[in-house]
């Protein structure tokens, strides 16, 4: 999975490797590599503002990741998420799973810095 960050001058890669790579457009260089999830990273997408990346991975987590520090704040899904996108507002998060079921997480009630993880 692939995502061009809102800016567009990142993009982040998920991978069969249980890891998430980001990426400088201009430079085409490896900026970093997250590493959290046990499984394949099926979904990546970046927050309206950019600021924060979630991941969906087959060890049926979702991951949200600050972009500037690598705090990282998990949500058990459901069986193998297959793909995680954020509502333009930012405040939502919808995830779709091998079974065909769709979460949608209320941001607001979870800010993402109140939990390291």
């Amino acid at each position: 999975s692939v995502a061009f960050s809102p800016d567009g001058q990142l993009i982040a890669s998920g991978s069969s490797d249980d890891t998430i790579k980001l990426w400088d457009v201009a430079t085409s260089n490896e900026i970093i590599t997250l590493v959290g999830h046990s499984n394949n990273v099926n979904s990546v997408a970046f927050s309206p503002e950019g600021q924060i990346l979630a991941s969906g991975s087959s060890d049926d987590t979702i991951k949200l990741w600050d972009v500037a520090t690598s705090e990282v704040r998990t949500f058990i899904g459901s069986n193998n998420i297959n793909s995680v996108v954020f509502s333009p507002d930012g405040q939502y998060l919808a995830s779709g799973d091998h079974d065909g079921n769709i979460i949608i997480w209320d941001l607001r009630e979870a800010p993402f810095m109140q939990n390291g993880g």
